[in-house]
Order: C-alpha cells, then structure tokens, then sequence
C-alpha cells in the first residue's frame, strides 16, 4: 500500500484571536470618529459674485503688532478696552464690520483672543488680513 501525505488545510476559523482584534479596531476607528471636539470659529464668509459695500462709520479697523500690542485709531489698547470698545460701537451702529489687520509675525494666540473677543459680542460682519509691510 502507498501512503499518500496530505497536508492539512488550515482552518479559516483558527485565527479566532485576529478576528477579535479586528473586530475590537473597527468598533475603536467607529467610536473615534463620532467625536468632533473642536468646531472652531465658525464665520459666515461673503460669496464671492456678491461683494459687500460697508459704510465707513461701520468699520471698526483694529491692529494687531508683531509684539502682540492691539491699536485702535492709532492708539494703543489692552485687550479689556478693546472688549468696551466693541460692545460700545456695537451699541451705536449694529450692523458694525470688524477689520483686523494683523502683523505677519504676531502670536497666534493674541489673534485667537482678538477673534474671540469679537465672536463674544455677536459682531457678525468680520474681517481679517495681514498687515503690509
């Protein structure tokens, strides 16, 4: 009689723990992406077909220095002043534009307070650009 060897065919089912490691990944990738913990500032922007006029007495023109100093109308302020002040012309004109222009070596933090403070008092109309040298 010949014998003949037969290799045994590996069952699919043996790799029991790779399944589960598997099966625990994607209920892992699942749960993560149903966080979304930082929104961040969200800002309607203009389209770009329908640019918008403002008035002059609207606009508030706000400077941010590379040292982090804010001036308005030339002066400089704190970041407390600059609160009242916009709560101030938001008062007497409310549909005010906020215009910050921003020196292109300044802290980016001292931006995010800027935006901060604006997006604290409602001022919907907003606009930011960086500073010419």
């Amino acid at each position: 009689m010949i014998k003949i060897n037969r290799k045994k065919i590996d069952d699919a089912g043996s790799s029991g723990s790779l399944n589960d490691l598997s099966f625990l990944l994607i209920v892992f990738f699942i749960v993560i992406a149903g966080f979304n913990v930082n929104k961040g500032f969200l800002m309607n922007l203009p389209e770009k077909e329908k640019p918008r006029v403002v008035n002059n007495q609207d606009l508030m023109k706000c400077v941010l220095n590379a040292d982090g100093t804010i001036e308005l109308d030339g002066n400089k302020i704190s970041f407390d002043e600059l609160e009242k002040r916009i709560a101030q012309m938001k008062v007497q004109f409310p549909n005010m534009t906020f215009l910050l222009l921003i020196d292109e070596d300044c802290p980016y933090q001292k931006v995010v307070d800027v935006i901060y403070d604006v997006r604290k008092n409602n001022i919907e109309n907003f606009s930011f650009k960086t500073k010419e040298k």
